[in-house]
């Protein structure tokens, strides 16, 4: 039996994880710390609130003395708290220096201090652009490249979380995944805000020429991986975690969803590029695939058609959150 610290755990990712967890391993109990932010909520857990394994502690990461209590308390830590969307980043990129890299510190301070197993998920953004011509993919040996405030913040955070374990011998490992996409994801991000537009008759904004290629990675994939990292993980290593997509543009992506839905393709509308847009993530799972024999089992033609579904179904889930994703690009 494990106890495990989950931070962030009301978020998109990490709502999906407790939920996954908790059913793969009932004996364990999983404790989640959330400041419940504008990203966090509660209602993407009402399935497991119940469930007498699992609780839940409202705070700051920040809060030294409230991690360290629970810190104490745990047998490992699993951080998943990020500030993580990018267009914020550029609005007001304080926050993810908060968050994402005095957070992180916090929490290695105490994991430190009471010698906590750490696993730290991160994200491929960490290593830049690719060239759209090219066919290289990120891996583990990938140099470091941020190009925008969020991915420095998270580039910053795994540094920290690689020299507490070569400089204190803290036992870490670290996974660096490819865009996620399924249910419960905020409708600020890009498949969210994409379906939930369309409902409401809009169009589908695509930034610049619409050729920015994701490894998109379907969240359950997501979360089998990191439960693959916590029992088999090597101590100090890094996994990449990517998707079944290969080079898919965020333009086909939309004509997909048009398609799916049942609408004309003159639902596309172009609108000004953000700055520092990286033009292509591919990632290369291959060591994770190699030593831990994970693999992803959902490809994004068929969950595609899933999370479309789920966001038709659960109107009642995003309508609240609609405004606070419209006010990002509206500014």
């Amino acid at each position: 039996m494990s106890k495990l610290l989950v931070t962030g755990g009301a978020g998109f990712i990490g709502s999906n994880f407790i939920r996954s967890y908790l059913a793969a391993h009932p004996e364990d109990t999983i404790v989640n710390l959330d400041a419940l932010t504008y990203a966090g909520n509660l209602a993407n857990l009402r399935d497991v609130d119940k469930n007498p394994n699992y609780e839940f502690v409202q705070g700051d990461i920040l809060d030294q003395a409230l991690v360290e209590k629970l810190v104490e308390a745990c047998d490992r830590i699993v951080h998943f708290a990020a500030e993580s969307h990018v267009d914020r980043s550029i609005l007001g990129p304080g926050a993810f220096v908060e968050t994402n890299i005095k957070g992180t510190f916090t929490l290695l301070e105490a994991a430190r201090k009471y010698n906590k197993p750490f696993h730290h998920i991160s994200t491929d953004e960490v290593f830049g652009s690719l060239a759209l011509d090219s066919s290289e993919k990120f891996s583990e040996s990938t140099p470091y490249k941020p190009n925008s405030p969020y991915s420095a913040s998270k580039a910053a955070s795994d540094h920290l979380v690689r020299a507490y374990h070569e400089t204190f011998g803290l036992p870490v490992t670290i996974t660096n995944c490819s865009n996620n996409f399924g249910p419960f994801q905020h409708p600020e991000k890009f498949f969210a805000r994409m379906i939930t537009d369309l409902i409401d008759g809009g169009t589908v904004k695509i930034y610049g020429d619409g050729l920015y290629v994701r490894d998109w990675l379907y969240v359950e994939d997501h979360c089998r991986a990191i439960d693959v990292v916590l029992q088999g993980g090597k101590n100090g290593e890094t996994y990449l975690i990517g998707g079944m997509t290969g080079d898919v543009s965020n333009k086909d992506i939309a004509f997909m969803v048009l398609s799916i839905m049942g609408l004309s393709e003159d639902r596309v509308e172009y609108v000004k590029d953000r700055p520092g847009h990286d033009r292509r993530y591919a990632v290369d799972w291959t060591k994770i695939n190699r030593e831990l024999g994970w693999e992803p089992k959902h490809t994004i033609e068929e969950w595609l058609k899933e999370t479309v579904s789920w966001y038709q179904n659960n109107e009642s889930w995003w309508r609240p959150l609609k405004e606070s994703a419209e006010s990002i690009y509206k500014k």
